[in-house]
């Protein structure tokens, strides 16, 4: 990940979360978030199936705050960012999603972001398994 012209931070194999924050959402929805993150099996085993999960691979994780993942484009060709949680309140919470993350994982296996920078983010997807996780608030049949 690159944050102007620095690079910021990398991971080998593992995940690329981005997090967007929804409004309404608390403590509870980022230690949750974080616990099925980190265990979410989507990395092969030795028989090809997915079985296994970044803490299984001794992977890492790198988190990217992602408000957009809330934009809501479905009336016009501007997205509205009204369901996003407030800047201050989502920072906090992306803050303890990383915290809950390396408690999960340990610091060495957690890389991020800056809250609200510009990033370019390279990603080699490699599968490719892509998949969007909401928490059980936002989504009550999950």
């Amino acid at each position: 990940m690159v944050i102007g012209d620095v690079d910021h931070s990398a991971i080998g194999k593992g995940l690329l979360v981005l997090l967007g924050v929804k409004s309404g959402d608390s403590d509870i929805e980022a230690d949750a978030m974080a616990e099925r993150c980190s265990n979410i099996r989507v990395f092969d085993d030795s028989e090809g199936k997915m079985n296994l999960s970044v803490q299984d691979i001794d992977g890492s994780v790198m988190v990217v705050s992602q408000f957009t993942l809330y934009g809501d484009a479905r009336r016009g060709n501007r997205p509205s960012y009204s369901e996003a949680a407030e800047p201050k309140e989502a920072e906090r919470l992306y803050q303890r999603f990383l915290d809950s993350m390396i408690r999960v994982l340990g610091s060495d296996r957690v890389a991020s972001g800056v809250f609200r920078a510009t990033m370019r983010v390279e990603l080699v997807n490699d599968g490719p398994v892509t998949i969007q996780l909401e928490s059980k608030s936002n989504n009550p049949s999950a």
